[in-house]
């Protein structure tokens, strides 16, 4: 079900670009962006409070928190169950929670990080359900700058990280000005209980 490694050395991430079915990832799509409980959170980065270019929910069975902010679990809807056994099986791990990122447009973005928090554990694996608006995924190494990779991820796909990617890898999704609709990005992820 994988595909190939995209990543040159130090980490694994595949795509399943077909992950959920077009209808399906329709529906989810609407679904979710009516029913989760998106918030506008302000975030600290680097001493300073700032507010996150996009709009977040977090859902499962474990607290998480990065960047200054707390997050307490919603309980999972069937939706994101359905999804959450999709993802567990494009990546070949279990997850207790997942955080939701709605990009609204164009504007919105997550800057370079890591999901590296110690909650996440020593190596984790994230898999990323893509809903909505076809948006670039940018990694870069750590310590080689110019080492990168871009990805496009497709409605209804599935980006999986895991082994070492979050010790030698930064990723992102930059701002662009083309004209885009909405999207919903799923990242489910195994927290450790606090």
């Amino acid at each position: 079900m994988r595909s190939r490694n995209l990543l040159p050395r130090d980490g694994d991430v595949f795509l399943i670009e077909d992950a959920l079915p077009p209808a399906s990832a329709d529906g989810l799509f609407a679904t979710l962006l009516s029913a989760l409980d998106w918030r506008s959170e302000v975030a600290l980065v680097m001493g300073r409070r700032i507010a996150l270019p996009r709009l977040t929910a977090w859902y499962g069975e474990a607290a998480y928190a990065y960047s200054g902010i707390q997050n307490e679990p919603a309980a999972w809807t069937t939706e994101l169950l359905d999804i959450k056994a999709i993802a567990e099986s494009c990546a070949g791990a279990s997850f207790n929670s997942v955080l939701a990122n709605l990009y609204r447009d164009g504007r919105d973005s997550v800057s370079w990080h890591a999901d590296d928090e110690p909650s996440m554990g020593e190596c984790p694996v994230i898999a990323s359900v893509s809903l909505g608006a076809v948006r670039r995924f940018h990694l870069r190494h750590k310590v080689e700058r110019t080492m990168r990779v871009a990805i496009d991820l497709p409605h209804g796909s599935c980006l999986v990280m895991a082994g070492t990617t979050q010790h030698h890898w930064l990723h992102q999704l930059p701002k662009t000005a083309r004209p885009l609709g909405p999207r919903i990005n799923l990242t489910f992820r195994r927290c450790l209980p606090r």
